[in-house]
């Protein structure tokens, strides 16, 4: 089969081991930089140009589209989707899992637990704002941001006005959400390939920084999920209709509470926690799902 990564850069660690593995089940395999696609869009003939060759003969894609360019990104997929090639992500999975108030507002309607999570767009309602999610601590996230970048603790109602103030006044929108103190600066990553939980880590924050992502110098270890735990992330990646994601929860009193759910999360931090080849079980749903794609 001719599978064809969507990425950035060839180096980058979950490009590499997804070429690794498709080469080793006998793939023909190419990385695409999908922000050098050209796209032709004409009556009943979609075609994608790279570097000035059409794009021809191709099975089946990986998209592993940065969040800085999902609009980009989300049209390729998009353009290979008409063009009858099977993706491992749908181009719409990729743009509801990218906007984060959209992605929420899904999960709390098909009642997945989450942080008391509050939007508004007027500085007039900061109070009304803090009150709703539980007062002070709260975390305030940028709806762009990405791998820790643009979240904050404000941890006294004062510093929070002034950050939310701050954020309103140069018309950035932000989620204030409530802080889950018992969670002690941890999360679970639980990764999920076809409906299946493939793999779970623990990532606890850097000492003294309540972000635990891995790329702010947190540390990871293997997680025994309890039956809520794989149950919420399961139902979180299935109503966003993603087929492999990153699901992000927090430990609390109220149960397994969902931050994010990530559609190109990253392979590094949870194959060097779990030892298993998440890239080769990444191949072989596209290979069981590019069969019945030609199928029908």
């Amino acid at each position: 089969m001719n599978i064809a990564i969507l990425s950035r850069s060839a180096k980058l660690y979950s490009t590499n081991r997804l070429v690794e593995a498709g080469l080793k089940r006998g793939h023909k395999i190419q990385v695409i930089d999908h922000q050098k696609c050209v796209l032709v869009i004409e009556k009943n003939k979609p075609h994608i140009f790279y570097k000035n060759e059409e794009l021809k003969n191709i099975n089946a894609i990986i998209p592993r589209i940065g969040a800085s360019v999902t609009f980009y990104g989300a049209a390729v997929v998009r353009q290979f989707e008409q063009m009858k090639v099977f993706s491992s992500v749908e181009s719409q999975a990729l743009v509801r899992s990218r906007d984060k108030l959209r992605s929420l507002q899904l999960l709390a309607k098909a009642g997945v637990g989450m942080p008391k999570t509050a939007f508004a767009s007027s500085p007039k309602d900061i109070d009304s704002v803090l009150n709703q999610v539980g007062g002070a601590p709260v975390v305030i996230k940028l709806l762009e941001g990405t791998q820790g970048i643009g979240v904050i603790l404000a941890e006294t109602r004062n510093s929070a006005k002034s950050v939310i103030e701050a954020f309103l006044g140069v018309e950035v929108n932000i989620l204030v959400q409530e802080f889950i103190e018992e969670a002690k600066g941890a999360d679970i990553r639980t990764f999920v390939v076809d409906g299946q939980i493939v793999g779970a880590m623990k990532r606890q924050g850097a000492k003294g920084d309540f972000r635990s992502n891995l790329h702010r110098g947190g540390h990871a270890s293997v997680i025994e999920l309890s039956a809520e735990e794989k149950s919420t992330a399961i139902k979180a990646v299935k109503k966003l209709g993603l087929a492999i994601a990153g699901v992000d929860m927090l430990q609390s009193k109220r149960g397994p509470l969902v931050m994010e759910v990530n559609s190109s999360p990253g392979l590094e931090g949870i194959e060097g926690a779990t030892g298993v080849d998440i890239a080769g079980k990444i191949i072989e749903y596209v290979e069981r799902n590019e069969f019945h794609h030609v199928l029908h």
